[in-house]
């Protein structure tokens, strides 16, 4: 059975778990991270010399960073999540998911600032950059859905996985959000899925 190295309550994780319930994938979870620690013992480190989560075990393959880990398991168990034989679809899946670093950039100071850090230390000017950054590329996932159901297309796809997690933050944290219909429209469209509010809407922490 497949082996999922991290907590459930990181968005990355989330990811994997998320895809894993969407194509019926069974597998087998062990908390890492967070205030659960391992991430920095010898045992973890030989299979993710990052330290980070998610890494995953597929019968002695390994293999770490949580967008390579979706795309490959969708490969493996459910093409038409990667793009099947539509290179073009596959290459505009590969896009959005390689420019997820414009959201996690302005989400991180805003998610720790907010979540992780109590009151009184709080960096608000640190905090008010990163939701202006997380903004504009918000913005931008807002144009790139107009005019249909999904990220790439009207097919849900691990583009909308790889993104999917860092909305509902976007959405529940307590900031202020420009009006952005196309994103709106799409986060409804996820929170009708089960395996989404299972795995993904589970608080911030």
């Amino acid at each position: 059975m497949l082996k999922i190295y991290g907590r459930a309550s990181s968005a990355n994780v989330q990811k994997v778990t998320w895809l894993c319930t969407e194509i019926g994938l069974p597998y087998d979870r062990k908390d890492v991270g967070g205030e659960f620690g391992g991430n920095d013992q010898e045992w973890y480190l030989k299979l993710n010399p990052n330290g980070r989560v998610p890494t995953i075990d597929d019968d002695g393959f390994i293999l770490w960073e949580s967008n390579a880990i979706i795309r490959y398991l969708a490969e493996k168990h459910a093409p038409e999540w990667a793009g099947g034989n539509d290179l073009r679809r596959r290459a505009l899946i590969g896009q959005w998911m390689d420019w997820l670093p414009n959201v996690t950039a302005g989400m991180v100071p805003v998610f720790h600032g907010l979540i992780r850090t109590p009151p009184e230390k709080r960096n608000a000017e640190a905090i008010e950059a990163g939701r202006i950054a997380w903004a504009k590329a918000m913005t931008i996932l807002d144009g790139g859905l107009e005019g249909h159901d999904y990220v790439v297309g009207n097919e849900i796809s691990v583009a909308d996985v790889a993104l999917g997690p860092f909305t509902y933050r976007w959405f529940e944290l307590p900031i202020e959000r420009p009006t952005l219909k196309a994103l709106e429209a799409w986060y409804r469209r996820l929170k009708e899925r089960a395996p989404y509010r299972k795995h993904v809407m589970a608080g911030l922490v």
